[in-house]
């Protein structure tokens, strides 16, 4: 019996030796990593430098925002982040000679910096984000261009680093904008072409005083108007809503909220104005400390949609979830506009707050496939997870910025995921009810606030940029047309 027990032992003790030896000298898989081999400049994708890349070349040259982030990057072959003219030139020689071994050796023989043949291939992981590279070439759009300034467009070599790169975005961005404005400029509405044209002149008093961040993210808003926002088939409501958003942005600097402020007005005053605004705006008719409870606990209906809503945000994967938080830690546009953040209450007709969300709603209808009740879900629980990562991070290693309150979330130090969710919220509801409706709603869930604070100015304060992000999510989510992104 001993003998048997130490025999077992011994076999027991090489086959550890034995397994100790395996892991430590035969390769294993420890990473869990999924790659895709690409070859830049390929973009037919038959595994070959050819002429019938130099034709596909062409045409995604003519028409660059037509195609993905991640077809332009194939044509990023200098890696600097651009589509320039050095990539035109690396391209070309490798086409015309389809090896990329006589293609350097040619271009050494000339005294042309060339890549090498093994950087010509890339390593990209599935989970990586694919930023899209910046446009910086002369292109013809620029001829019939709404923007004068891009006819001449040019950047000084005497330019900063920081801002050679707010220019190569802002070209980027207009010769975008131009692309979509000569498609969509024939259907415009009245109103649309109106506000369309508002808006130009600002961009361009704005590159006249270069005032470079500004233009940048005005011309931001512009292309997501261009690209997603329709409203062809809307309803008055919808086309009037803006209108009495920015009336409600004028209220907060009005004379009578000062006096309310001071001491010498009264909140009553100020409820009158948005009233008043209301049934001149959009033709409702209420008296905002007359509203009743916004929950109906008899109505079925209620619940049934509060049903759908979760059903919603429990069916979003983990890889659609993924994607959007990806968006929001890379994508260099969503970046740009959630950094015009300010200290706190500084921004109080809540003016920084919206782009950022278009951009995120945006980047969820794409994810979900066109599906608006599906990207509310998504962007539901998106709005409010990144800071639960936050607040478990040591506070010993986070940094004593804006930065710690904005985590991916759009808008100032003193909303944080506040005004978010209320333009997310009742950006749905307008889906799952109507637009009407979920305005009322709104004012009913906002005044209820404002009852519990006691009429206080901060409550009153609150209870219009509240309503406000409410109203961008309303229109928004509405108006954004998944058949145009």
């Amino acid at each position: 019996m001993k003998k048997t027990l130490r025999v077992i032992a011994i076999v027991v003790f090489l086959m550890a030796i034995g397994a100790v030896a395996i892991y430590r000298f035969l390769p294993v898989q420890r990473v869990d990593v999924s790659s895709d081999l690409i070859m830049l400049g390929d973009l037919n994708g038959d595994r070959a430098w050819n002429g019938q890349d130099e034709a596909q070349l062409a045409v995604v040259l003519g028409q660059p925002f037509a195609v993905t982030a991640d077809d332009l990057h194939m044509i990023d072959v200098n890696r600097n982040d651009a589509i320039d003219s050095e990539d035109l030139l690396i391209l070309n020689r490798l086409y015309r000679l389809g090896d990329p071994y006589v293609a350097l050796e040619q271009a050494r023989g000339a005294g042309i910096p060339y890549p090498r043949p093994r950087e010509l291939f890339k390593y990209l992981p599935r989970t990586e984000y694919v930023s899209r590279p910046v446009f910086s070439l002369p292109h013809p759009v620029t001829e019939h261009s709404p923007f004068d300034f891009l006819r001449n467009f040019a950047i000084s070599d005497e330019a900063m680093p920081y801002e050679r790169r707010l220019l190569q975005e802002i070209y980027d961005e207009a010769l975008r904008f131009s692309f979509a404005w000569e498609r969509r400029e024939p259907d415009l509405t009245e109103i649309e072409r109106e506000y369309a044209a508002s808006k130009l002149a600002i961009c361009a008093g704005l590159f006249e005083d270069g005032r470079f961040y500004d233009l940048l993210l005005h011309l931001v808003g512009l292309v997501e108007d261009a690209e997603t926002l329709s409203v062809t088939g809307q309803s008055d409501f919808i086309r009037q809503i803006l209108f009495f958003r920015d009336h409600l942005q004028e209220t907060l600097i009005s004379e009578s909220f000062r006096a309310f402020e001071e001491g010498s007005g009264s909140h009553e005053a100020v409820f009158e104005g948005v009233e008043r605004y209301l049934q001149i705006d959009l033709g409702i008719e209420i008296k905002l400390d007359e509203l009743d409870s916004p929950r109906e606990f008899l109505d079925l209906q209620n619940y049934l949609d509060r049903a759908q809503w979760q059903k919603n945000k429990s069916l979003t994967s983990d890889d659609q979830f993924k994607s959007l938080i990806l968006f929001a830690q890379y994508d260099r546009r969503y970046l740009r506009s959630v950094s015009r953040t300010s200290p706190q209450m500084t921004d109080i007709q809540l003016r920084n707050h919206n782009l950022p969300m278009i951009l995120l709603f945006r980047e969820a209808l794409r994810i979900m496939g066109g599906d608006k009740l599906a990207a509310v879900g998504l962007l539901d629980e998106a709005v409010r997870i990144p800071l639960g990562w936050v607040k478990g991070i040591p506070p010993e290693v986070l940094p004593s910025s804006l930065a710690l309150d904005n985590f991916l979330l759009p808008g100032n130090m003193e909303d944080g995921t506040d005004k978010s969710r209320h333009w997310n919220v009742f950006g749905g509801l307008a889906l799952y009810k109507s637009p009407e409706d979920s305005l009322i709603l709104s004012f009913k869930r906002e005044i209820m606030d404002v009852r519990d604070d006691d009429y206080s100015v901060e409550a009153v304060r609150e209870f219009l940029r509240d309503t406000i992000a409410n109203i961008n999510g309303i229109y928004y989510v509405m108006s954004m047309n998944p058949d145009l992104i």
